[in-house]
This record gives structure tokens, sequence and C-alpha cells, in this order.
């Protein structure tokens, strides 16, 4: 048996400035933005550059109480994990797009991390994985 995780839905503001936020400053790919006429609003999907993984769905908060989740949904965790080959260059590039980090890069068994918030306060970790760490074999496996 083979399944994986396709899509994680994370709560936006407004689909536009979501799409602008991930794609111009996060460097993300829009795969697909597609209006749903029967339920009134947008499919919008993005992924990180070459990413073959889990892409993130951008859902517009349609009922009033789903506003209360923008930019909380893991209750202040961190919520998102961005896996990178190359930890220097993709925070001087996150940094230069004005991303805000609210922990600096640290080195530790696992890799190198730094926390970072997204457009509406959710938090992510920036981590580039050691060498034999499973997750590095894993973001290997996927850019191939």
């Amino acid at each position: 048996m083979k399944q994986s995780i396709v899509h994680i839905a994370l709560v936006v503001n407004d689909y536009d400035e979501a799409i602008d936020f991930y794609t111009k400053r996060l460097h993300f790919t829009l795969l697909e933005d597609t209006y749903q006429e029967e339920q009134d609003k947008r499919w919008v999907v993005v992924a990180p550059p070459g990413s073959n993984g889990t892409a993130i769905l951008l859902a517009k908060a349609s009922k009033e109480h789903q506003t209360d989740f923008i930019g909380n949904q893991a209750g202040g965790r961190v919520f998102l994990f961005l896996a990178t080959d190359h930890f220097d260059r993709d925070y001087h590039n996150m940094v230069a797009n004005h991303i805000e980090f609210i922990r600096p890069p640290k080195r530790a068994d696992y890799g190198t991390v730094a926390v970072f918030k997204d457009l509406y306060g959710n938090l992510w970790d920036l981590i580039e994985f050691t060498e034999g760490h499973p997750m590095s074999a894993r973001l290997k496996k996927d850019t191939d």
C-alpha cells in the first residue's frame, strides 16, 4: 500500500494576498487557482520550488469562527516545516524578501533551523537536515 498527504489546508484572510506572499516572497509555485462555482470559492494550491511532496491549500476563511484561526492554526507552535537543501542561501534570500524570523539560525544534531512567520503569523521552521538524517534522505529523493 502506498499513501501520501497531498495537501495541508492553511486558513487565510484573502486568496490574492496569500498567493502574493507565497509566490513572490517565499518563491513557491502556484500549482492551481480554480474557481469552484458550486461553493463560490477558489481552490488555490502552492508548493515550494522543486517540491514533489505535500502542497499547501490556501483556504480562505468562509465562516466567522474560522477567522479566529488565521495565523494561529497550531496554537502558537511551529506549524509547518520548510526543508531546504541549502540553509544559508534560503535564509538570506528570505531575509532579503522581508520574511520575519523570530528565532535566529541554530545548529543542532539534526540540522540547521530558524523560525519565521508567514504573512498571518503562523510559525514555520526553515530547516536543513544534516547528512544521514532520515528526512535528509527523503528531501534528496523528492528533488532527484
